[in-house]
Order: C-alpha cells, then sequence, then structure tokens
C-alpha cells in the first residue's frame, strides 16, 4: 500500500462492481434513500411435517419483517404466500391485501399442513395459480418484476428441475432459502442465477431472521438522484433503479441525454413526407408510423413552436393533414396511427413538389389553421424504402434553395444517390439508412431537428455600420484635435 492512499481508497479499488452496489445500496437504505422497486412477490413455504410448529412461527415472523421493509400497495409491491407440504394452498393472494398491517395480519393466522414435502407442486401452483393476473399479478407489459422466496427445511419429494427451470422461463426470479438438514443442491436446482446472490442457508429457524436485511436489500432500489450517483447537468428525476435528465425552463436536453442547451427550440414547421408504395408492406408500414411519434415526442408542439404537417405518397400524393391543424403532441400521434396505407408506386418527386409547393405554401382562404408561418424554419423529412419512379432533382433543389432543411431516410432498397439528393448539407448530418424496418427507432433518436433561436443577420449587420460609423467618426475627430493643437502651439510660439 502507497502511503498516499488510505486504507478506505484501497479497499474501495479492490471491490468489484457488485461489491460496490452492494455498498451503495446498504448506504442508501441506512439513509433512507432507496424504496423497494414495484413488485410481484410471493412466499412459498414448506409447512411440512418435519417443521414443529414453534418453527412455522419463526418463518411467519420472518415474512412479516422482510413485509414491514416493503412499499405495499396496488401501484407499488403486492405480496402473496403459497404454502405447502403433500398439497399446496394458497393462503394469501396478491390481489387481497393493499396495506402492510392487513397483510402481517393474515400471515399471523396461516397454519402449518403437516404432511410431505411436495416442492416441486408448490413451484407449479405460483407460477399457474398465485402469478395468475386472476390472483392479482399484473401483466408483462407493465414490467413489474416477478419474485418468488422458498423456504424449506427438507428433500422434496418430487422433481424440483424442470419446474424451477420454467417458472425461470417464464419470468420468475427464484430465491431458495435452506434450513438445517435441506439438501443445497435441490436450493441451486430452484434458484435464479447467480445462485451466491440467490441461494442462502441458516442453521436452523431460529436464525431465520438474520436474513431479514438481505432480502429487503435485494427489493431495495436506491434514489440514484437522491444519493449523487447520475450525471445530469441540471434536473435529475428518479425512476425504479435508474434515472433520467431534464433540463430547466428555458434550455433543451441535448442528444447526449444529459446535458443541456442555453437557448430553446424555436418555432419549426415539419412537414414527414412518407412513402407509403405496395413495396413497404402492410406490417412495416405501421412501424414507420411509431417512428414518426418517436420524432414528434422530440418535438415542443404548441401553437408557437412546432407544427407539424404529414403527406404520403404511392403513385399519388395525399396529404394526411396540413401543418397547423394540431397543436398538442397527443391529437398529432392519434392522426398517425389513423393514417391508412395506400400501396401502389413510389412518385418521390410528385411528393416532395407537393410538399413545396403545398405544405410549405401560403394560408388557403377560409382555413383556421394555416400553411407554413413566415419567417419560421422549415424542416422536411422524407421517408422512402425504394427508387423513385419519377425524377426528384428539380423538386429537391427548389426546397433546399427555398432555404428547408431536408433530411433524407431510407430504408431497405432505397438508393443512395437519391436520398443524399434529397438531403441537405452537411450530407452526413441529414441522410439516413437502415435495411431492416425494426431498427428506424434508432434514426429518430439520432435525427435532431430541434433549432435554437439565432441572431437575425440584419441586426447583426446594422451592428457592424454602426461600429464602423463610430471608428470614422472618431478617427476624423482625433485629426481636428491634432490640428488643432498644432495651430496652438503656432500661436504660442508667436506670442512668445
Amino acid at each position: 500500500m502507497t502511503p498516499s492512499m488510505p486504507l478506505f481508497l484501497l479497499l474501495l479499488s479492490l471491490m468489484g462492481a457488485q461489491a460496490m452496489n452492494d455498498l451503495r445500496t446498504a448506504a442508501a437504505m441506512a439513509a433512507g434513500l432507496c424504496k423497494t422497486r414495484p413488485t410481484d412477490l410471493v412466499f412459498i413455504i414448506d409447512s411440512s411435517r418435519s417443521v414443529r410448529p414453534s418453527e412455522f412461527e419463526q418463518v411467519k415472523v420472518f415474512l412479516a419483517k422482510v413485509i414491514e421493509g416493503l412499499d405495499v400497495g396496488p401501484n407499488a409491491t403486492r405480496v402473496g404466500v403459497v404454502n405447502y407440504a403433500s398439497r399446496v394452498k394458497n393462503e394469501v393472494s396478491l390481489k387481497t391485501h393493499r396495506t402492510k398491517a392487513a397483510l402481517v395480519r393474515a400471515v399471523t393466522k396461516i397454519e402449518p399442513l403437516s404432511t410431505g414435502t411436495m416442492t416441486g407442486l408448490a413451484i407449479q401452483f405460483a407460477q399457474n395459480v398465485a402469478f395468475s393476473e386472476i390472483e392479482g399479478a399484473r401483466t408483462k407489459s407493465q414490467d413489474i418484476s416477478r419474485v418468488a422466496i422458498i423456504v424449506t427445511d427438507g428433500r422434496p419429494q418430487d422433481n424440483v428441475r424442470d419446474v424451477a427451470l420454467r417458472a425461470r422461463e417464464a419470468g420468475i426470479e427464484i430465491f431458495a432459502i435452506g434450513v438445517g438438514r435441506v439438501d443445497m443442491n435441490t436450493l441451486k436446482q430452484m434458484a435464479s442465477d447467480p445462485l451466491d446472490d440467490h441461494v442462502d442457508y441458516v442453521e436452523s429457524y431460529s436464525v431465520i431472521e438474520k436474513l431479514t436485511k438481505k432480502f429487503q436489500e435485494a427489493l431495495c432500489v436506491s434514489d440514484l438522484c437522491a444519493t449523487g450517483d447520475h450525471d445530469c447537468e441540471q434536473v435529475c428525476i428518479s425512476t425504479p433503479g435508474s434515472y433520467k435528465c431534464a433540463c430547466k425552463d428555458g434550455f433543451t436536453l441535448k442528444d447526449d441525454g444529459r446535458t443541456c442547451s442555453a437557448c430553446s427550440s424555436a418555432a419549426t414547421d415539419v412537414v414527414f413526407v412518407i412513402d407509403g408504395s405496395k413495396s413497404v408492406r402492410p406490417e412495416n408500414f405501421e412501424l414507420v408510423k411509431k417512428w414518426i411519434n418517436q420524432i414528434i415526442d422530440k418535438l415542443d408542439v404548441s401553437d408557437l413552436k412546432a407544427h407539424v404537417g404529414l403527406v404520403q405518397y404511392s403513385s399519388t400524393v395525399r396529404e394526411e393533414f396540413p401543418l397547423g391543424r394540431y397543436n398538442n403532441k397527443k391529437d398529432l400521434k392519434d392522426a398517425v396511427k389513423k393514417m391508412a396505407y395506400m400501396e401502389r408506386g413510389t412518385m418521390t418527386g410528385q411528393a416532395l413538389n407537393f410538399m413545396v409547393e403545398n405544405s410549405f405554401g401560403r394560408s388557403r382562404p377560409g382555413n383556421s389553421f394555416g400553411r407554413s408561418r413566415p419567417g419560421v424554419a422549415k424542416v422536411g423529412i422524407v421517408f422512402t424504402d425504394g427508387r423513385s419512379q419519377d425524377y426528384i432533382g428539380d423538386a429537391a433543389k427548389k426546397a433546399k434553395d427555398n432555404g428547408y432543411k431536408m433530411y433524407a431516410v431510407g430504408v431497405g432498397n432505397a438508393v443512395e444517390n437519391e436520398l443524399k439528393e434529397i438531403a441537405s448539407e452537411p450530407t452526413a448530418d441529414h441522410y439516413f439508412y437502415t435495411a431492416d424496418f425494426k431498427t428506424m427507432n434508432q434514426i429518430a433518436k439520432k435525427l435532431q431537428i430541434n433549432f435554437c433561436d439565432e441572431e437575425k443577420p440584419c441586426e447583426c449587420d446594422s451592428l457592424v455600420k454602426f461600429q464602423k460609423k463610430v471608428e470614422s467618426a472618431l478617427q476624423a475627430l482625433t485629426k481636428k484635435l491634432e490640428n488643432m493643437s498644432k495651430r496652438i502651439a503656432l500661436l504660442e510660439n508667436k506670442i512668445v
């Protein structure tokens, strides 16, 4: 150890990543900075004849203490208890009790079954019944963890390896606690990986309570914003087990997701020009609509900020909705979802011309919503999956000559030269390609179309002109003063 390195720093340097995480979790718990992540938790407890009544009471005390450390509630952690011996009994359903007090009372009333040890049957019951939506488990789409904690003291009388494997493959994380003369191989067959984290052993039921803290920590999610374990420049927002960054009013989150720009997104008119030809296919067209909405989510949609229009084309061009019709993201995204697939040909040039002449044209008489707004930045986002059946050069050039910022996005058989002809300079920032529709979401993350209000060139020019005038005037005044000084000196000489 070097003299300059304190002992605790040396210890930290020798610790692995998991140990560091454990240390953070323990520190967060001590400081009250963690909550249990939303979980569907089911205890599977062995009450076979080998478990004496007094020992079963100690198991219930252990359950109650773990429950006391949880955030219990319909939208937080739900708890169930399965009791087993030769048969299985669903003592507490995930949907039954919504408070800690009610759960603990229910646990204290559980009686041992005092027969055999059908652990495999209990695991299968937990997967098929206790973790079912009917019994209160939340759907997999809600991304809620499913955790089973098994407590047993003997060798099972049935097969557990295959049953436990199916449960784990179904998304259930299994912790196995063995007591006394338990078979350790059985515990390993049941538990999730890594086994060091999911298998525990105690000599007797009298010391099972010492595992309480371990399971409270296992279910603990530290508030990374509160502990300072984040790299957000301005605002940190806690999420279960993670965080996301945001910015203060008047600032915009940059592409790195951490730092903020000193300017907010300026008023922008954005028009999507979407290829709806038959080569896209219906299932991929749904992915394109999701991709459009992904980009809309990044815009500051409002009357004064971003306006969005949508054009679809195939052999003809169809305006789905013009700029200004919808002034909030929800209505915009709903309208995109309702867009019907056109099929047929690929007239990209015709679609570009429509965008220039119509989408970014003046307001139509009698419309309460506008076309493009004068003096507002204009952005065209063109998506296609194949070669255009008409000439695109004139319309693409006109769009860029008009000052529109043009993005070209190609998928599959899209032609690189055509995409680059559409895209603004520098092409590398405005041209995107992917071979597969399923990876379009990555393009949405890269495509940055927010503008920041820039200093108006006319104001800058006026300032430069004014500065030059002042400098010229000062130079002229200096010359006059020099001439006057010379004359005064001549007069003084004559007087003398």
